[in-house]
Order: C-alpha cells, then sequence, then structure tokens
C-alpha cells in the first residue's frame, strides 16, 4: 500500500525535526539533549532504549536541565538503562527538586516519609520534617496529592516542628522558576 502525500509529508518533518534536534544536542543544546532522552526513553517496552536516554539526560542535567535530573534521579532509582544507585537517585532528584521541579519535590518528600517508618524515632522525626518541607515546596506549585501528604504529616508534628518545615521550605525556594521545556 502507498503512502498518501501528506503522511510522506509528515514523516519527512518529522525526520528533520529529529536530525534538527540531534545536531542541537551534539552542539550541546541541554534541552535538545533532554528531549532526545526524552524520546528514548518514551518508546514502549519494545522500542525504548533506556541507555540512550541516560546518555542524553546525562548530559543535560550535568548543564543543570531540572527536569533531566529528576528524570536521570528516577532511571537510577528504577535501574533503567544503568545499574540501580539509590545515592545516585536521591542526588540527582535532590539536585532537580532544588532547582524548583515540583515532581522531584514530591518524590523526595514520598522518600523521606517511607523512610519516617523505618529505623529510629529520632530518624523518623527528621524525615518527617523534610518531607513535611518537599511536599509544601510541591503543594505550592499545584502538584498533584502533595498538599494532601503535607497536611497529613503536619497532623502528627508539633508546632515548633511544622515551623522548623516552613523555614526549611523558606530558604530552598528557587531564585526563578524552573522553565518548562517547550515539546519537541
Amino acid at each position: 500500500m502507498e503512502l498518501s502525500w501528506f503522511t510522506r509529508l509528515f514523516n519527512r518533518g518529522q525526520r528533520a525535526a529529529l536530525e534538527n534536534t540531534q545536531a542541537k544536542a551534539d552542539k550541546g543544546d541541554a534541552e535538545a539533549q533532554f528531549c532526545l532522552g526524552f524520546q528514548f526513553a518514551s518508546g514502549d517496552a519494545a522500542t525504548a532504549d533506556y541507555t540512550k536516554a541516560a546518555h542524553w539526560y546525562l548530559k543535560a542535567a550535568n548543564q543543570n536541565h531540572a527536569l533531566a535530573q529528576f528524570n536521570l534521579g528516577l532511571m537510577f532509582a528504577d535501574g533503567q538503562g544503568m545499574d540501580q544507585d539509590d545515592a545516585k537517585s536521591v542526588m540527582w532528584m535532590r539536585m532537580a527538586a532544588q532547582q524548583g521541579d515540583a515532581g522531584a519535590q514530591h518524590h523526595l518528600g514520598m522518600r523521606c516519609r517511607r523512610a519516617s517508618f523505618e529505623g529510629l524515632a529520632k530518624n523518623a522525626l527528621e524525615s518527617n520534617i523534610e518531607a513535611y518541607k518537599w511536599f509544601r515546596l510541591a503543594a505550592a506549585q499545584g502538584y498533584r496529592a502533595s498538599d494532601g501528604a503535607r497536611d497529613e504529616i503536619a497532623i502528627n508534628l508539633t508546632l515548633a516542628q511544622v515551623v522548623e518545615g516552613n523555614h526549611r521550605a523558606d530558604t530552598c525556594i528557587p531564585a526563578s522558576p524552573v522553565p518548562v521545556p517547550a515539546p519537541v
């Protein structure tokens, strides 16, 4: 079956856009590197190439691209395209969260909340204050379920502990908002 002229034209446009993105990424453009990483990671189970995605995310993440840092953190957490490594996962997510990425902030809040259920009571309290901080920051950006998670933790904190969590959040807020990447 022969493809319609519209389909051929559309496919040519996609191919040209991908080649343009590749050229920009090769020249060090962090947004293009992120876009390539996203394209490689976004395929279904049969077409995704997590090794290539990690390669491009790392290049963009090293240039402080917050969403690439967050996605790289997720990939380290799951061992996608690399060995699973919790320390590197947290490192990249923390970098993204400190730049204001709400998804990274929420994810760190979840990690801290889970950590509060393990170990000593003193460590649990510290984990809950940190979780409160990250959820508060994510909730301020409207990230789904962060406000409820923050409130759930606050119920079990003293006023002084909530004040401490608020202080931590206030000193963590980035100077400028994280730009939302344009679609490819």
